[in-house]
């Protein structure tokens, strides 16, 4: 073939891919001309009159993903006995703890936080807390040291135990440091409680299988104690500092006694003595501030209060005091419980649902429901009694502990008609007064 067809052919070749292109583009141009006929503006131009912005559907779908991530609802509760909520954690509340000095509580979520919270705000329109963070993890569980210048949590993820340090500032506020190292990972089930001695002597850290170890400040085991309980529900450390008990499966409670020498060295954990008396599984226990008094929850749908100032070395076992129905036991829901620091009052709550009762006469005397918008997870009263806390959602809420002020009139009553002497008489006459009056200024003073 010669050259002059080769370049002809290469021309024609050339024009008709012109033609074609142009073809294409009209026919693109009629869409978009039909386009704009019917939405009553050009296919290319927004609303506004201003060209769409490319991270327009980046946007909106970000806005969708924001909408999704909302925070729930928080659950609002109301009573006139509700002294405070204590709302600043941004997720479920797992634990708290008062401190031995009175001053703070420590609440633990899972917002990766530990909120440090005064108590002589409880009362007050704010209430201020200070926050401690938890890197890459969060707790669950957080007990204060006996002097008050550190606590100790379990750490979800990291299933151990840490411990932070409370330095305070020239403001008034406090540094937090976790220590250098975390404890040694040793449990082969999920933590359930941890405690510490107030001695300062061991922490305890028990898990739901049938283990409780006995623990150095330094991160050492001491001991490891078998339950033989089938698992374990609830474990914690006497106020005293002398004891260890826990319950579970069986129906009793098991104390140990956790001993040293006379120049502080550990030397062994021995049985002390149990609560024998419950027919079906312990819920959960709980001490009195003096650690002569224990109070049992358990599936047969009672509560008990016991005598546990006895000498268990004599062989000599506590002595059954009071026993009260509590048929929500015997359901399938959670239940805890807590002793006012005097014995006094017993707290039990099941779901999310709390009741008071009178110990010495095993009366109900209040009762408060829907609580919280999910199960109640710990109860606690604060080291005066005059306050019982609970949590259950991502809300603290503080009650003011009326059956322990009717519990303090009954008491001075009886103290009033043994009264020997003047000043002893005008002592108890001033401290039934005083509770008297707290009564009727929350509108619980019973006629």
């Amino acid at each position: 073939m010669e050259l002059s067809q080769m370049t002809e052919l290469m021309g024609l070749s050339v024009l008709l891919g012109l033609l074609a292109l142009m073809a294409t583009a009209a026919v693109a141009r009629g869409w978009l001309r039909a386009g704009e006929e019917r939405s009553g503006r050009p296919a290319c131009q927004k609303a506004n009159g201003f060209p769409p912005d490319k991270s327009s559907g980046s946007k909106k779908q970000k806005q969708y993903q924001r909408i999704r991530k909302e925070k729930p609802q928080q659950h609002n509760f109301t009573h006139r006995l509700l002294a405070a909520a204590l709302k600043s954690h941004s997720g479920n509340i797992s634990c708290m703890d008062f401190s031995s000095n009175g001053k703070y509580l420590a609440t633990c979520a899972d917002d990766r936080t530990i909120r440090i919270w005064s108590t002589k705000d409880f009362l007050q329109r704010e209430h201020r807390s200070m926050r401690a963070n938890v890197e890459l993890d969060h707790a669950t569980l957080v007990r204060f040291s006996p002097d008050c210048r550190a606590f100790i949590v379990w750490l979800a993820n990291g299933d151990t135990l840490r411990i932070f340090k409370m330095t305070k500032r020239e403001d008034g506020g406090y540094t937090f440091t976790a220590a250098p190292e975390d404890f040694p990972k040793k449990h082969k089930a999920p933590v359930i409680d941890i405690g510490i001695a107030n001695t300062g002597k061991f922490i305890m850290t028990a898990s739901s299988d049938t283990t409780v170890l006995i623990w150095s400040l330094k991160g050492q085991v001491l001991s490891t104690i078998n339950t033989n309980q089938m698992n374990n529900t609830h474990a914690a450390v006497s106020p005293c500092g002398r004891f260890v008990a826990s319950c579970g499966f069986t129906p009793d409670v098991k104390v140990w006694e956790v001993c040293f020498g006379k120049k502080g060295e550990f030397q062994e954990v021995v049985r002390a003595f149990e609560l024998k008396g419950h027919s079906a599984a312990v819920h959960s226990f709980a001490f009195s501030n003096d650690s002569r008094r224990m109070a049992s929850v358990s599936k047969d749908g009672t509560w008990k209060l016991w005598d546990t100032n006895v000498e268990y070395k004599k062989q000599q076992d506590p002595y059954l005091l009071k026993t009260g129905r509590f048929e929500e036991a015997a359901g399938a829901a959670p239940c805890r419980l807590a002793l006012s620091p005097n014995a006094q009052v017993l707290a039990l709550a099941s779901g999310s649902s709390i009741h008071l009762y009178n110990t010495r006469r095993g009366e109900k005397e209040e009762c408060f429901e829907r609580v919280h918008g999910e199960c109640i997870a710990n109860l606690s009263f604060d080291i005066t009694g005059r306050f019982l806390a609970s949590c259950g959602d991502r809300a603290v809420r503080l009650f003011h502990n009326t059956p322990g002020h009717r519990a303090m009139v009954e008491e001075m009553q009886g103290h009033l008609k043994r009264a020997s002497n003047d000043s002893t008489r005008q002592r108890l006459q001033q401290q039934q007064t005083q509770a008297q009056e707290t009564l009727k200024s929350l509108g619980a003073l019973k006629k």
